[in-house]
């Protein structure tokens, strides 16, 4: 009999023990299960993701941008990092020379090949030809895409400039307004009589900043180049190889004196310019881009009622400058399709639509322009129409910061120094034809 009690003891203590095992087992699996840590559960594929920070209203449209794509991508999660404008390009040339870079990256365009040439980017060819609905974008945006035939980076927006002029110094002066037809800019010889009836340096007043007077950056060779453009000229031979007999010539020449004589023969242009010159009537005429927010800083200077917007100058063509920032994926990026799979979103229909309606930034594909009303109506419209009709793209080079800044020299040295046109042009030329030949050797 106590055998019996004692084998009946023992089973109930194993099936107590049992038990308990069993709860501490299910309860393990149930942490596990509210954790999201089952062995067939992935973890989320890092991309790091680089852009230049911009304004509030930029920023805030890469954010919801991250945020809708991470929505209906949950397999993939988008670290984004936004680096001050001017400290950029040190940024990534140091992690593309240094590493680890990012996988995607927004990339000034007239820079795109220099990182192409380097082999830092990832061709995106195939990508955009197959999923990237390319007939929707401008082909004068595409070309500043490529660099030895593919395309490297994919567009969001685009940029354009406008002219600018003071509505109540045209009337005190007796100057027609200058036509607001995106087709039919006004001409250099008649920006300059319009200035010299304006310009009145006794008072302050000056005619004209024919191209944002003189900068850092980017900028001088973004506002200047069109300059020569629209005299007829080019800064490079065809085939990118020279810049003899292009940014020397007869018609670079003319641009460069037409520029020079606004500062120093006809005075109707000012090296320094007082504070807001524009918003505050001491300038009739300027050149902004398609990003300036007048209004938005200015609440009592109203577009309409103190200024107007018209398209930009011709001489003897009509042509504006384009390229933005795009963007790329890195060449060492682990995972290019998950990465091409956000810059797909980005900048489809969709994504572009969002970017732009928060932005107002001018589209890169024709279809969100269509069917976004502002865009169709004046002031808008001149920027969409030169955008896409007028523009045309910076030197797509390895050498294009060399460029830059000899462009940047040359335009100081006539117009700040009032040096000779032809002896600026000739150092310009040298400058640039060196920095080609350094990208040529082996």
């Amino acid at each position: 009999m106590k055998k019996w009690l004692t084998l009946i003891i023992f089973a109930i203590i194993l099936f107590c023990i049992a038990g308990y095992a069993l709860s501490i087992f299910n309860t393990f699996s149930s942490d596990r299960e509210d954790k999201g840590e089952e062995t067939n559960v992935a973890e989320p594929i890092q991309l790091t993701f680089w852009r230049n920070y911009g304004n509030p209203a930029e920023n805030y449209a890469c954010e919801e941008l991250v945020s809708d794509f991470e929505a209906t991508h949950p397999n993939i999660k988008i670290n984004m990092h936004s680096i001050p404008y001017h400290e950029f390009e040190i940024w990534l040339r140091t992690a593309f020379a240094a590493g680890p870079p990012p996988d995607i990256m927004t990339i000034d365009s007239p820079n795109l090949a220099l990182y192409a040439n380097a082999g830092s980017l990832l061709s995106l060819d195939h990508y955009m030809r197959k999923e990237g609905n390319i007939d929707d974008i401008p082909e004068s945006t595409r070309n500043g895409l490529r660099f030895q035939g593919e395309i490297f980076l994919a567009p969001v927006v685009e940029s354009s400039l406008a002219f600018f002029y003071n509505k109540h110094l045209f009337k005190e002066a007796g100057v027609p307004f200058p036509s607001e037809d995106p087709n039919n800019p006004m001409t250099w010889d008649e920006v300059l009589e319009a200035a010299q009836k304006i310009n009145n340096p006794e008072k302050e007043v000056y005619g004209i900043d024919p191209a944002q007077g003189f900068g850092v950056g980017e900028a001088p060779a973004y506002f200047k180049m069109p300059l020569l453009w629209q005299f007829g000229a080019n800064v490079l031979s065809p085939d990118g190889t020279s810049a003899s007999g292009y940014l020397d010539s007869k018609e670079s020449l003319e641009a460069l004196q037409f520029y020079q004589d606004l500062y120093h023969k006809n005075g109707v242009a000012a090296v320094e310019l007082p504070p807001e010159p524009f918003e505050s009537g001491k300038l009739a005429m300027t050149v902004l881009g398609s990003w300036t927010a007048l209004e938005k800083y200015h609440p009592n200077f109203k577009l309409g009622k103190d200024f107007g917007v018209a398209p930009l100058p011709k001489a003897k063509v009509q042509v504006v400058p384009n390229g933005g920032w795009a963007l790329g994926i890195s060449s060492k990026s682990k995972y290019p399709n998950e990465a091409w799979k956000f810059i797909q979103y980005v900048t489809s229909y969709e994504g572009i639509k969002k970017y732009v309606e928060i932005t107002g930034d001018i589209p890169a594909r024709y279809s969100v322009a269509r069917d976004i009303p502002e865009f169709n109506e004046y002031p808008k419209n001149i920027f969409i129409q030169q955008a896409y009709h007028y523009s045309k793209n910076r030197p797509v080079t390895p050498a294009y910061p060399v460029i830059s800044d000899a462009i940047k020299t040359l335009f100081e040295e006539v117009g700040i120094g009032g040096k000779d046109v032809k002896a600026s042009a000739k150092e310009a030329v040298e400058k640039i034809n060196t920095g080609l030949k350094e990208i040529q050797r082996p």
